[in-house]
């Protein structure tokens, strides 16, 4: 690929970016503006027009327009590099049979929509024999990462990566000189990179969220001083994107009206595009725990339940009673539990990542996962560079919670992460995500656990047989009289999966 010019793209363009809604009008302004030659196209012909006039009117002389698939194609230099940003789904499988028809072999097709990766597994088989690599890319950051610097989860193959390599690294986001963008592994692994981060986002927005209905309800701050303690926090451990604009948001006045804030304004039921969803049925698929994850996710479907909500909360009944803790004493075990918590669904998505990579071969590193989402991206936060750093150091670890230096964090703050979800608890304030957290550390660093009760619930009834303390092998015992010999113990747990 040449160096990138302040020539106008007519042809000979470093790249063809296809798909001109929010995210795809700014990245394309995103790589232009560092110099790469940029050639933008769209189903709509005006879309294309306003983002050729946009570049002009920030002064961005690297990026033209075609409204033809076959002239946006020939205006990119061999071997092409197509991103498309077009909706996930039927959409993007309509742009690549309308493009693909024009390109060549040898040159490279990126998604970098929100999709299932087993679809991006399909297309890249889809396209070989055209010869066409084809790579998944997750992109994270929203509208202003995509302009101004995103983390990029690409995953392809390594020949693909090699040609976008120049074009990505310098358009992602950079933290202490390093882009935030590696090639995940080969062909459904960024999707599934980019997936779980949307998860492990989930997560920490809910515990966010409890953590204000505590101080709104049980501590009962206003927004301006609620605002203050997240803008605090934002400048210790809890240093984050999600809790330095959460302090934005609490404090954002109605302008509308004049009256009161926009946060208070919102109608409590939270929307969602399906990643979370996505997540929390691959981690059964998987059979990884991720709790916290699953009960964000179940705390959405709540809230969009309003009308049943208000209904119910004539008929059922909550504590009439809450106890009497010192509020300074509540703020400060609440932002250990919230510290504790946050580590939780890091944990759980990282663990994913590492079941996933594991079972299909693409030998994701969760070093690099980490360092990747130290900027640009979403969940972002201080606590990513401690977390490299424990995967660095030991690239088997099983699970971050037992990093020594994340395990002593934890030990210090269990107390206080338990005093919250009593408190929650007791104030019949809801804490799905609070609580599932502790109730997932708690349940990893249990060396017993009452599943000897489940698994012989299931002989009982099943014969599944079980596996005991004492003994090697397979076991079924006749339970009571009724219960009769059940012949070859293999044969009854073939395809059993535990």
């Amino acid at each position: 690929m040449s160096a990138p010019t302040s020539t106008p793209p007519t042809s000979g363009a470093d790249v063809g970016l296809y798909g001109l809604a929010v995210m795809g009008q700014n990245f394309a302004l995103n790589m232009a503006s560092k110099g790469f030659k940029v050639v933008v196209s769209n189903r709509s012909p005006a879309k294309v027009d306003a983002t050729v006039a946009r570049a002009k009117a920030e002064g961005i002389d690297t990026l033209a327009g075609e409204k033809s698939p076959e002239d946006f194609i020939r205006a990119i230099a061999k071997p092409r590099k197509v991103i498309l940003l077009v909706m996930a789904g039927k959409p993007v499988d309509d742009t690549i049979a309308l493009l693909s028809r024009h390109m060549e072999p040898g040159d490279v097709m990126v998604d970098g929509g929100n999709e299932w990766y087993p679809n991006s597994v399909r297309r890249s088989m889809e396209l070989l024999p055209k010869q066409i690599m084809f790579v998944g890319m997750g992109i994270s950051g929203g509208e202003e990462g995509a302009r101004n610097g995103p983390s990029l989860m690409p995953g392809g193959p390594k020949e693909a990566y090699e040609l976008l390599s120049p074009i990505l690294t310098r358009c992602a986001a950079q933290v202490s000189g390093s882009p935030c963008v590696f090639n995940c592994g080969t062909v459904g692994s960024g999707n599934y990179v980019k997936m779980v981060h949307n998860g492990i986002e989930y997560g920490d927005m809910q515990l966010i969220a409890e953590a204000y209905n505590v101080m709104r309800s049980v501590v009962g701050m206003s927004n301006e001083d609620m605002s203050a303690r997240f803008a605090e926090w934002n400048k210790g451990e809890l240093k984050s994107y999600l809790i330095e604009i959460t302090a934005d948001i609490l404090k954002k006045r109605d302008d509308k009206t004049g009256q009161g804030y926009v946060v208070d304004k919102i109608r409590d039921c939270t929307g969602m595009k399906g990643t979370g969803m996505w997540t929390v049925k691959e981690a059964a698929s998987q059979s990884v725990p991720a709790p916290t994850i699953a009960a964000a996710l179940d705390a959405r479907f709540l809230s969009g339940r309003k009308d049943e909500r208000v209904a119910a909360s004539s008929i059922l009944k909550g504590p009439s009673e809450v106890p009497s803790v010192s509020h300074d004493q509540i703020l400060e075990d609440l932002q250990a539990a919230l510290y504790a918590a946050k580590i939780c669904s890091y944990a759980q998505g990282l663990c994913l990542i590492k079941a996933a990579s594991d079972a299909e071969g693409w030998g994701v590193s969760l070093a690099e996962c980490c360092r990747i989402w130290r900027g640009g991206c979403i969940i972002r936060s201080g606590q990513l560079d401690q977390m490299r750093a424990a995967f660095s150091k030991d690239s088997g670890l099983k699970n971050l919670m037992i990093d020594p230096d994340f395990a002593s964090g934890l030990n210090q703050r269990h107390c206080q992460w338990r005093r919250i979800v009593t408190l929650c608890i007791a104030s019949g304030i809801p804490c799905p995500a609070f609580c599932a957290s502790l109730n997932y550390y708690d349940s990893y660093r249990s060396a017993s656990s009452p599943a000897n009760l489940t698994q012989a619930q299931r002989d009982f009834f099943g014969a599944h047989t079980f596996e005991r303390n004492d003994m090697e092998g397979k076991h079924h015992v006749a339970w009571t009289q009724d219960h009769h010999d059940v012949g070859n113990l293999d044969e009854r747990t073939a395809g059993d999966t535990g």
